[in-house]
């Protein structure tokens, strides 16, 4: 029997206080910057086009996590209509002085074709609950930006992108000093590192301990060959010299590895000068198979050398890792169903390119249920009306039971198992002449629509069921309290992956996969009627 301890990990009862289990955020949690202040400890992550921008948890002991919400909550912080798959949010950094938050992330305008558009921007805060101010722009030079506070003063660091054919992308790290009280970008930037032979180097974060400046880097791609790495000065502005032992985690030569793609890493120092490093990793299904549930969130303790280089105990990722010697501070066990008897969503719901707003979701209209309203089509990168949450778990069954009264084909409401607009599995209810309303079934795979055309008459309130298992998918339907009938077919899960996702033309992506796989509640209305759909509840359950 297992118990769910916190959000994101299983664990079985008489697990060791005190010892994190990796990966301490699963699903689509990529490129983790941590931050502690005082006792408190909190992981911000990439959200790309998915809002809450910014996803946020939090630990007292860096063994248990639990999500608080996002940071960019409305169009006021953030505008992702239109952003593509994979864009939008990007690499955020989370930091802390004179008593205020302060968050620096991209917006990726646009990345295909070889040219990046890239705005950086910086909001603060005076709790990490917020309110958070309007985001002020910086540079467009490159992406991953972060702050460093030292002394009374910052400096903003970021990659630079270099769109010229022959060149590699990864301009080099750069560093432009930063002005808190004016919250405006001071003098001109400079170059302090230009990677080494592993290239794609981005995702700088600097740390200054005992007369040293630390770089960290991410290199290697996002990819099976990602990597941290490690370099110092005695000057902020460089030169900055890799540590000669290599990198500082990666699982580039260990394919048989659970934790695969280690990299891109952000260090945190716990009370007793007791170090850690956040970094994403991800699990594939097989030896460097797809990888379903996405890039997630590690922690590895970090022990420094005599002569002074953080290093991870083999430079490889660990499942198990010794934690800080700190009581242990759980928190209490979330609940697998969603009643919706709250006004608001809760932390685990994300929304795709629009926030849930008034004008196409209500959790108020009928008390107890998550009404939406239908917007545009699955290819819509605009007006989506779907709310989804992580697949967290290799084996998970997700299910929710419907009310919808279509009167069209172009009106549908479901489940869905979605990765981004061009990979999904949709089980809906909607319009079939001459029957009524049907229970049907849509996937798409690389953007190719298939129809399985073998609809099944329904009335009433429909519960809709997901089942996933490793690479396969299960989708059925049935009365709200049956035991459901399955579809006669197995849906391939493997498309809901990074690999899968991912669309490169000689040479150049034209599509990038970064995020994960949702279970969600996703409506249209093609008829532009706004038609609505009302959920009773949905259900989230490891396997």
């Amino acid at each position: 029997m297992t118990e769910l301890v916190a959000p994101g990990r299983v664990v079985s009862p008489g697990e060791v206080a005190g010892q994190i289990h990796n990966p301490v955020l699963t699903g689509f949690h990529p490129d983790p910057s941590i931050l502690r202040v005082g006792g408190d400890y909190y992981l911000a992550t990439s959200t790309f086009e998915w809002y809450p921008g910014v996803r946020l948890h939090h630990s007292r002991d860096l063994v248990h996590w639990r999500p608080i919400g996002g940071v960019l909550t409305d169009r006021r912080l953030l505008d992702l209509a239109g952003r593509p798959d994979s864009g939008g949010v990007w690499a955020p950094c989370l930091s802390y002085a004179d008593g205020t938050f302060h968050l620096v992330f991209t917006v990726v305008d646009w990345y295909s074709g070889g040219f990046w558009d890239t705005p950086n921007y910086v909001t603060t805060a005076p709790s990490i609950t917020g309110p958070w101010a309007d985001p002020v722009p910086l540079h467009a030079r490159g992406f991953d930006p972060s702050l460093f506070h030292d002394d009374g003063r910052s400096w903003l660091l970021s990659n630079a992108c270099d769109w010229r054919p022959g060149r590699s992308w990864a301009g080099g790290i750069i560093l432009q000093e930063y002005d808190r009280r004016a919250a405006s970008l001071v003098g001109a930037p400079v170059t302090i590192f230009d990677g080494t032979v592993a290239g794609f180097t981005e995702g700088p974060h600097l740390y200054r301990r005992d007369g040293w400046h630390y770089l960290v880097t991410a290199e290697g791609g996002t990819g099976w060959e990602h990597q941290v790495t490690v370099a110092r000065s005695r000057q902020l502005t460089g030169p900055y010299l890799p540590d000669p032992a290599g990198p500082m985690l990666t699982s580039l030569h260990h394919p048989d590895l659970p934790l695969q793609k280690a990299g891109h890493g952000s260090l945190v120092s716990a009370p007793g000068d007791e170090w850690y490093l956040a970094h994403l990793t991800a699990r594939p299904l097989g030896r460097r198979g797809p990888c379903v549930l996405g890039r997630e969130t590690a922690l590895q303790r970090v022990e420094w050398t005599p002569d002074g280089w953080p290093r991870v105990e083999g430079g490889v990722p660990h499942e198990r890792v010794e934690g800080p010697r700190l009581p242990p501070r759980p928190w209490p066990r979330p609940s697998e169903t969603d009643d919706f008897d709250a006004t608001r969503l809760g932390p685990d719901w994300s929304t795709l390119r629009r926030p849930p707003s008034p004008d196409w979701l209500s959790l108020t209209a009928r008390p107890g249920h998550l009404r939406i309203h239908g917007g545009q089509s699955p290819s819509s990168r605009h007006r989506p009306s779907l709310v989804a949450r992580r697949i967290a778990h290799p084996r998970a069954v997700f299910s929710t039971v419907v009310e919808f009264a279509p009167t069209s084909y172009q009106q549908m409401a479901g489940l869905v198992a979605y990765y981004n607009t061009r990979n999904w599995h949709y089980l809906h209810l909607t319009w079939r002449d001459t029957v009524g309303p049907v229970v049907d079934l849509l996937s798409c795979r690389r953007g190719r629509l298939r129809h399985l055309d073998q609809p099944v008459p329904v009335t009433g309130a429909v519960g809709l069921h997901a089942a996933l298992d490793g690479a396969d998918l299960r989708l059925g339907h049935g009365a709200p309290e049956a035991e459901p009938t399955w579809w006669p077919e197995t849906f391939d899960a493997t498309i809901l992956s990074d690999e899968h996702a991912t669309e490169i033309v000689d040479g150049v992506a034209e599509v990038w996969g970064f995020t994960g796989a949702f279970f969600g509640l996703w409506v249209q209305d093609l008829t532009g009627g706004g038609a609505y759909a009302d959920f009773d509840l949905a259900r989230y359950r490891p396997q």
